[in-house]
């Protein structure tokens, strides 16, 4: 689910926040960017549990707000697994991370019909190489899945 309004952004996640539904949130996020926006806001209070794509693609969106210059990415309503996932990947150092109630006008946002493999996989990796430049300590847990993902992107082409 999303809303937005100027500069903020709101994003609920409803389930598990995962390489499924990353892409749209990757392109959802870079449009709201050229539109604006510079305050995004991702609220965890329905969301079970994140994969490592997931925290990556918002790692890389808080890595473009900061960028710009202005602006910032807050993860708030988290359950404690989703806190200790972000903290385990230094991801609580990246952006906020906290408890609000903000959020209106809600509609949800799809998971687009043309994601392909490649696609995927151009997520993925860019998810993980995120997380490795939030917290450097980060390529040990990852190294194998982007050099994976690197060597799927090549085959593809």
């Amino acid at each position: 689910m999303v809303s937005y309004s100027g500069p903020m952004v709101w994003v609920r996640v409803e389930g598990n926040g995962s390489s499924a539904n990353s892409t749209a949130l990757r392109k959802f996020a870079k449009e709201m960017i050229h539109r604006g926006a510079r305050e995004f806001v991702i609220d965890l209070a329905n969301c079970q549990g994140m994969d490592s794509t997931f925290m990556g693609t918002l790692a890389g969106i808080s890595f473009w707000i900061r960028e710009l210059g202005e602006g910032s990415l807050s993860a708030v309503n988290l359950n404690e697994r989703n806190a200790e996932s972000l903290s385990n990947l230094g991801l609580d150092q990246l952006f906020n991370v906290g408890v609000s109630n903000i959020g209106k006008d809600e509609q949800v946002l799809p998971i687009p019909s043309d994601e392909n493999r490649s696609t995927r996989a151009e997520t993925m990796l860019e998810a993980h190489e995120a997380l490795v430049k939030s917290a450097p300590e980060n390529i040990s847990k990852f190294k194998d899945v982007i050099q994976f993902l690197e060597e799927e992107l090549r085959s593809s082409k």
